[in-house]
């Protein structure tokens, strides 16, 4: 284990995402996956649980962190900062926040990633007061803050927005509520619960989301002396405590990058282990994947997935919250099914502008068609390399999938995109034959 965390992060770990180079993946389409692919640490867990350090003035060890991911980068230069100590060792890290002397996060670093607004509930939940720019990240569609700040006004905290900050105070500590979430929120669930540790009395959360991200971040807040019940339910109970106390944790396997890698052996073929994923995790896309023609095992922490040579079905998925079909696998499932038999149908139902995928297979041969917020995918017997252009996480590992069975050559654009949320992407194909590589 890491020792105690004693020098700020600095360096390339929290550069700015645009400023990188190589920006572009170069994709020969044609070669069956084969091999072991490692999982690794989910991106929506990790990104929480460093917030959570927040809440406490003695460290916490993290495993099984993503820690080559630009998202954690950018989370690690927001804690630090904040005033946080942190240092990171392989897919380890530790946080210490006892010496948090600062209390505004700034745009210039939350402007990079959504997930820098659950530093709100922890800053605010300890220390009584926040200044916390409105966020940036994916540009998906709008993702408001508005249930953030009701649920903690209900916990008796006085908000203002002014100048894109959101102005959190106080001083007399938070205090237990019965709070009913008018619709699911993940990040609004995760910012509550947080904030609800350190508050007086006990916090009812109703209509919570319930993604086991949240119920890993629960978990890690349990180990250091949160009293939490119904984790993975839609009714979670927190009993505030004085105060929590380091911990050690590990996040858990990335459901995300499982499906994703699913999804790969579907379109290329081929046999790919999954090493360390989850698959009850996943239960809503198994049974999708197995309905299209694909062939999926577990033997113990792995997954063996198989396609039997015969083209893929088209079959109609929409997303909900989970554990409904997760929206963050939607632009991947949709690449496969431009390639199976017959016509399909996506409906997303999570966000209203995460289509922009769509224009780009579609310049590789697809054949979509998009209306309101379904898309009728014909299926076609094969794509064209081309030139794309990643515009959000998501969509651009579709672009990744889709080049992988591709004829020619495609070139991705703007792959920091990419970065925020795969790690090793390129490394991991390439170690099962994919003929892939970054370039200026």
């Amino acid at each position: 284990m890491l020792p105690y965390p004693s020098s700020d992060a600095s360096g390339e770990s929290v550069s700015d995402p645009q400023s990188a180079t190589p920006d572009k993946i170069r994709i020969i389409g044609g070669q069956q996956l084969k091999g072991t692919i490692p999982i690794s640490g989910a991106k929506n867990a990790a990104l929480k649980v460093m917030c959570a350090a927040l809440l406490t003035d003695e460290s916490l060890y993290l495993e099984n962190m993503p820690n080559t991911l630009r998202d954690i980068a950018s989370q690690t230069e927001l804690l630090t900062h904040l005033g946080c100590t942190l240092s990171a060792e392989g897919d380890l890290m530790a946080i210490n926040a006892k010496n948090v002397n600062e209390l505004t996060a700034p745009y210039e670093i939350v402007r990079k990633m959504r997930g820098s607004i659950l530093v709100l509930g922890p800053l605010l939940a300890r220390f009584g007061e926040a200044k916390v720019s409105l966020p940036g990240g994916c540009a998906i569609g709008t993702r408001p803050v508005d249930l953030h700040i009701k649920g903690l006004e209900e916990l008796g905290a006085e908000i203002n927005l002014e100048g894109g900050y959101i102005n959190a105070k106080a001083p007399k500590g938070l205090t237990g509520a019965k709070i009913t979430f008018p619709k699911v929120s993940v990040g609004a669930t995760e910012n509550l619960m947080m904030a609800a540790t350190l508050a007086k009395g006990e916090t009812v959360l109703s209509n919570a989301a319930r993604e086991p991200e949240i119920a890993d971040l629960g978990e890690c807040l349990v180990k250091m002396g949160a009293k939490i019940e119904g984790l993975g339910t839609d009714t979670i109970r927190i009993e505030g405590v004085k105060n929590l106390s380091g911990a050690h944790h590990s996040v858990l396997p990335d459901r995300i990058e499982t499906g994703t890698y699913l999804i790969a052996a579907g379109m290329a073929g081929g046999t790919l282990k999954l090493q360390n994923a989850r698959i009850e995790h996943l239960s809503a896309v198994m049974g999708l994947l197995a309905q299209a023609g694909m062939e999926i095992d577990q033997s113990g922490n792995d997954i063996i997935v198989h396609r039997n040579g015969l083209r893929l079905k088209g079959i109609d998925i929409m997303t909900e919250p989970y554990p409904g079909f997760p929206t963050d696998l939607q632009a991947q499932f949709m690449a496969m099914l431009t390639l199976a038999e017959g016509a399909a149908m996506v409906t997303e139902n999570i966000f209203e502008n995460r289509f922009m995928h769509v224009p780009e297979l579609n310049r590789m041969g697809a054949d979509i068609t998009v209306q309101g917020n379904s898309a009728i995918i014909r299926g076609v017997k094969k794509l064209k390399g081309a030139e794309v252009m990643a515009t959000d996480l998501r969509a651009s590992v579709a672009l990744v999938l889709a080049g992988l069975v591709a004829e020619g050559e495609t070139v991705v654009n703007r792959i920091y995109h990419l970065e925020r949320g795969y790690e090793n992407i390129v490394e991991k194909l390439q170690g099962c034959g994919a003929q892939v590589e970054k370039t200026a």
